[in-house]
């Protein structure tokens, strides 16, 4: 069993990731602005952070084998989690990424791709460059999880392939995964890490 800290708790990744830890009996702190929603759990120590606030969150983090980071990139950038991280003497940090820096089968990133949805370009972004830097992070234990295009509601099927930098495409020619098939794979890694300083992605 970990102790695992989830940043991003209530969100729809952080939320399944929180499941999913809990279904392994995995005890979790979740961290988010407001963590009313997710009311009084066994297995759950719930904690009001402004990820923007360092020193909070580093007292928030102290004490955990893992820090699973679920925010949004556009608004907290990288050096925002990771110097808490560093400060409070964890090792490992798990990020759930984006697929926008996945690339394409000509090399391109999926991002710079023609009609890439304008709506999600700051976060998508944002996100290659937080795995760009995570790439110069020489302390951290840290690995970057990329969700296929599509990340979406859906069933817990635990059905899935892996990837590294490329992006995943199913034989129907759809790019996706479910939170919670997701979150298995991003648990799994807790459990038994096989990507240790790198980027690796989940899909169908």
């Amino acid at each position: 069993m970990s102790k695992i800290a989830i940043i991003g708790a209530t969100g729809r990744a952080g939320s399944q990731l929180l499941e999913e830890a809990l279904r392994r009996g995995h005890s979790v702190t979740a961290i988010a602005r407001d963590t009313s929603k997710i009311g009084q759990r066994a297995g759950v120590v719930s904690k009001n952070v402004d990820v923007l606030d360092a020193g909070a969150l580093q007292d928030a983090v102290a004490g955990h084998d893992v820090v699973i980071s679920a925010a949004h990139f556009a608004t907290i950038p990288a050096s925002a989690v990771v110097g808490p991280v560093k400060k409070a003497g964890v090792k490992r940090l798990l990020v759930v990424g984006g697929a926008g820096s996945l690339l394409l089968p000509d090399g391109t990133r999926v991002i710079d791709s023609e009609g890439f949805p304008q709506a999600y370009k700051a976060e998508a972004s944002a996100g290659a460059v937080f795995l760009d830097n995570l790439r110069q992070e020489k302390e951290l234990d840290w690995t970057f999880v990329s969700p296929s295009a599509e990340f979406v509601e859906g069933e817990r099927t635990g059905s899935f392939r892996l990837g590294q930098d490329d992006l995943l495409v199913s034989g129907a020619g759809r790019s996706w995964i479910t939170f919670a098939d997701y979150a298995i794979a991003l648990i799994d890694e807790v459990e038994t890490p096989k990507h240790s300083r790198q980027r690796f992605t989940v899909g169908y």
